[in-house]
């Protein structure tokens, strides 16, 4: 099903939130139909086939949208809808002040942008709606929604040298003309890597989930540490139980070692990094945590004193990168307090995720994880709720930074969706911050560094977000 919304260049955006986004019911469109099917079709009797209709494509300003419409997604398809409807509404507001409707025509642009409605959750999936897109004239896709569906329309796409802005965060599915529009875990590693850097951290390893996040991290890591010049990352990925990761987290950090070089009085050698430092090696509210609040770790249960371990050497890396959340996370903070792997000699760093609950990561103070601004949201937050009348999911900031890309480049140029204006070297304004389209398909977005404050404190920005994340030195 396909459906057509016009966002004329004098309409204001109130207007448009009085008539649900002025949208129009348009024909229906047989996604199944294929390319070559659509040539046969325009056969000029002479027996042979025209030439693919790429120029309708790359010359359109009519905007794509691939999102599930139907289906079990259904309800976040039309939350990411309604994103890119705000967007491309504002411009209609902002495109009154620029040329007349007559200019703009003169100009070869249209005075009112399309967006053409293509549902991936029905009959034919992603291939049979980017199809239709092609065939419909689009100029450029919104979409679609996952890298599975990515990956199904991108063939169509690029053949029809029809840009696409995917909302996913698998940066595999980056290529020429598909862009990448999620924060990807490699780029919050790269902000991370160069931040420690900066801090002057060498010696980088990761334990991290045997899981796509996981590996993507761990990848992310490897080709941070490859372009910063730091020496090769050590990376472990666990699965198992609670006891297979404190046995996995023993080896990366060489425990036994460590504990077989402590000297019999309980502390340290002497080249420790800092041997004023207080005998403590966690934060008080981990310590506290991982004891259950039943007393002090080195005595038993009928009062008794415990000889206590061995304070140990810092372990062979001084920044570890962790990627669980859950029952995992809780697992592997326990894993830590085992091996004596403290912020005291490493820094601890961790996926954007962590954000939605940095006031429950009190066992991790100190640790950092990049994300973008929330203050940078605000201001969308009000206009989307103003318009929808409901909170608007974080996916539905990709869709609105994807039509900002397309009415603002649709302004700028006469024809089509260049790439050499899509990947301009200024960027564009987004909702969490400023970010720009690589000519590699990935997207470099403004991150912030974020501290754990703990004891309940949620986070504090560190590092201001921005989409630099080179050092020197």
């Amino acid at each position: 099903m396909t459906r057509t919304y016009s966002f004329l260049s004098k309409a204001s955006t109130r207007g448009l939130a009085g008539n649900g986004a002025g949208r129009k019911t348009g024909m229906v469109v047989l996604g199944a139909v294929g390319l070559a099917m659509a040539g046969c079709a325009d056969q000029s009797g002479t027996g042979t086939l025209p030439a693919p209709q790429e120029p309708k494509a790359a010359t359109s300003h009519k905007i794509g949208v691939l999102l599930p419409l139907t289906g079990p997604n259904a309800a976040l398809g039309h939350e990411l809808l309604a994103g890119a409807q705000l967007a491309l509404a504002e411009s209609g507001a902002a495109t009154a002040q620029g040329p007349s409707q007559a200019q703009a025509q003169a100009q070869g642009r249209s005075g009112a942008l399309q967006m053409d409605v293509h549902d991936t959750a029905a009959a034919g999936g992603a291939s049979a709606a980017v199809t239709a897109a092609v065939e419909a004239g689009d100029g450029i896709i919104l979409g679609p929604l996952t890298a599975v569906d990515t990956a199904a329309a991108a063939p169509a796409a690029q053949s029809a040298s029809l840009p696409v802005l995917a909302f996913t965060s698998d940066v595999n599915q980056a290529r020429d003309g598909v862009w990448v529009m999620g924060i990807t875990p490699e780029d919050q590693v790269e902000r991370l890597v160069a931040t420690a850097r900066k801090e002057g951290r060498q010696h980088f390893a990761a334990f991290l989930p045997d899981n796509p996040l996981g590996h993507a991290l761990g990848n992310g890591l490897l080709a941070s540490c490859r372009d910063q010049g730091l020496t090769t990352p050590t990376i472990v990925y666990h699965t198992g139980s609670a006891a297979s990761i404190t046995q996995m987290m023993r080896e990366l950090s060489a425990y036994d070692t460590r504990k077989a070089d402590a000297q019999p009085d309980g502390s340290a050698p002497a080249q420790t990094t800092d041997a004023t430092a207080p005998d403590k090696t966690l934060p008080s509210d981990l310590a506290a945590a991982l004891n259950g609040g039943s007393g002090s770790a080195s005595s038993s249960t009928d009062g008794a004193a415990q000889p206590a371990a061995p304070k140990l050497a810092p372990p062979p890396f001084d920044a570890l990168l962790l990627g669980d959340t859950g029952l995992g996370l809780k697992n592997v903070i326990g894993a830590l307090a085992d091996s004596q792997v403290s912020s005291s000699s490493v820094r601890i760093m961790g996926p954007g995720l962590w954000a939605a609950f940095a006031s429950k990561l009190g066992a991790l103070k100190g640790a950092w994880y990049a994300a973008p601004d929330p203050s940078s949201r605000q201001s969308f937050v009000t206009r989307f709720m103003a318009r929808n009348h409901h909170m608007p999911r974080p996916l539905a900031d990709l869709s609105y930074d994807a039509a900002t890309v397309a009415t603002t480049v649709a302004r700028t140029t006469s024809r089509g969706y260049p790439v050499s204006a899509l990947t301009r070297q200024e960027g564009f304004a987004g909702v969490d911050g400023q970010f720009t389209l690589l000519p590699d398909g990935r997207t470099r977005r403004a991150l912030g560094v974020f501290e754990v404050l703990g004891n309940g404190g949620g986070a504090k920005l560190l590092v201001p977000a921005t989409t630099k994340t080179s050092v020197s030195g």
